[in-house]
């Protein structure tokens, strides 16, 4: 005999009750396993003595950390995916750690695709058979909020991409980031002498903006339009809107036909050049310059950018153009941010460590100095912070190490406006390290900040003058005059 229906719905709601508190646990018992384990690896490492036995036991002990932390984003899914992808960069991380984590873009399980059909139907107010001529059953792929399928609609030649978002998914998500919240309070207390909070608070207005797809369908038609005016050629594509064809969880647009930046390795090397030559360097460079130009102008022109430009977002087409996909996140700076900003990019590009003191001030940072060389550790940490070269001689920047600027100069306030600037240098840090190019991106977004604090009135013409030697717009203006 089938069970009572009113059973079967309190069966369902209490599974719906405990589930945060059953998600909340397992978070909490891996997170205090992965830490208690390199506490008591610390410990034990003060017994040795011989550099490359420390070494040989560091590399393990992160190997094992990778194995805990990749079983724990890809189990718990969700918000850990997103995790996964900001922690796990080879600038930042431990290279066993990035290797393990790398693989997690566009793992999120799937949604079986008859959930998708009803989605579809009941958003759109039509069958899929009546709106597509054609629709892939199985995803391209499947991330943490939603999953994208190729598809044709009737009428038309070119195919669209189909983003639907996953059921369920919103609350889960938020009980992820509160529990990161209490653990950054933790963290920031204890080892790292950092703002980890705001950066916490800034995530889950971020996330909590993902899940308004007509939102993300107006910041792509903005972003595109703002690329497009500026430029002859625009740096990046952004795909076309299907206007008519948008709602608060169904994303019909343009589908834009490429490789995964993660996979262009492979496809080098499967057309026969050499990986390390100077054609695939000339391609790899020619990447960078147009994500770089894009986001300068985006942060610094603008003030209104896509601030998710991790390695699942980014396709390379033919002839290595770049596209830019994924607008769920964005971030709209205020324009004292934007030229406070700016001000930092030309410290940062001119080594000018009195510059980049008062572009702190300026930004609301607040610092706590010990240590004797102020000025030259405050450069360093804006340079760590916010620009993609690394020192001489590093491969990873190991921000929480004893030397590292972090640890000297202790970061005791950080507006959550400004996360999504760190995290977009950080990110494009990370690709151009596992590219194997070393390049700052505040001396390429000089002419771009010297630009928009000109048009501010920030920078006038005597600093033209005494300065025009520095800068590509500089020169420009003079040139005109």
């Amino acid at each position: 005999m089938p069970p009572f229906p009113q059973f079967e719905d309190l069966g369902e709601k209490l599974t719906n009750h405990f589930r945060p508190w059953q998600r909340s646990f397992q978070f909490w018992t891996r997170a205090a396993d992965i830490y208690t384990g390199y506490k008591v690896f610390q410990v034990r490492m003060n017994f040795v003595k011989d550099v490359n036995k420390q070494e040989a036991m560091w590399e393990r002990q992160h190997e094992l950390a990778a194995d805990k932390i990749y079983s724990m984003c890809s189990e718990l899914g969700g918000f850990f995916l997103k995790v996964a992808q900001i922690v796990g960069k080879p600038d930042l991380a431990p290279a066993a750690w990035v290797k393990r984590l790398v693989t997690l873009c566009d793992k999120a399980p799937g949604t079986p695709f008859e959930t998708v059909r009803l989605v579809l139907e009941k958003e759109l107010g039509q069958t899929v058979d009546e709106l597509f001529e054609r629709f892939d059953v199985e995803p391209l792929g499947s991330a943490s909020i939603a999953q994208v399928h190729r598809a044709r609609l009737r009428g038309t030649k070119g195919d669209v991409a189909v983003k639907v978002q996953h059921a369920g998914v919103q609350d889960l998500m938020m009980t992820d980031i509160y529990n990161l919240q209490a653990f950054a309070c933790y963290l920031q207390r204890t080892d790292i002498r950092f703002d980890l909070f705001s950066i916490t608070k800034e995530m889950e207005k971020q996330i909590g903006y993902e899940f308004d797809f007509v939102r993300e369908a107006e910041a792509m038609e903005t972003i595109r339009h703002f690329l497009r005016v500026n430029n002859k050629k625009p740096p990046v594509q952004v795909p076309r809107v299907m206007r008519e064809m948008v709602t608060r969880k169904v994303l019909v647009m343009e589908f834009i036909d490429g490789i995964p930046i993660l996979n262009l390795g492979d496809e080098i090397a499967k057309r026969g050049i050499d990986p390390g030559g100077k054609i695939a360097a000339m391609a790899k460079q020619n990447i960078l310059k147009s994500l770089t130009l894009a986001y300068g102008q985006m942060i610094l022109k603008s003030g209104f950018f896509h601030a998710d430009p991790h390695p699942g977002n980014i396709m390379i087409c033919k002839g290595s153009e770049v596209a830019l996909l994924d607008y769920g996140q964005v971030k709209d700076l205020p324009d004292d941010l934007r030229l406070g900003y700016a001000n930092l990019v030309l410290a940062i590009a001119d080594n000018d460590s009195i510059r980049a003191s008062q572009s702190y001030k300026e930004l609301g940072i607040g610092t706590l100095v010990k240590c004797e060389n102020e000025g030259k550790e405050m450069l360093k940490l804006a340079q760590t912070m916010f620009d993609t070269k690394l020192p001489p001689g590093m491969t990873m920047l190991q921000p929480f190490s004893d030397e590292s600027s972090i640890k000297k100069i202790a970061v005791q306030a950080f507006p959550e406006e400004l996360f999504s600037v760190l995290r977009t240098v950080h990110l494009l840090r990370g690709l151009s390290v596992g590219m194997g190019i070393n390049y700052s991106c505040a001396e390429q977004w000089r002419p771009v900040a010297e630009e928009a604090l000109f048009a501010a009135g920030r920078i006038n013409m005597n600093d033209l003058k005494a300065k025009g030697h520095k800068g590509g717009f500089f020169r420009g203006i003079l040139r005109r005059r």
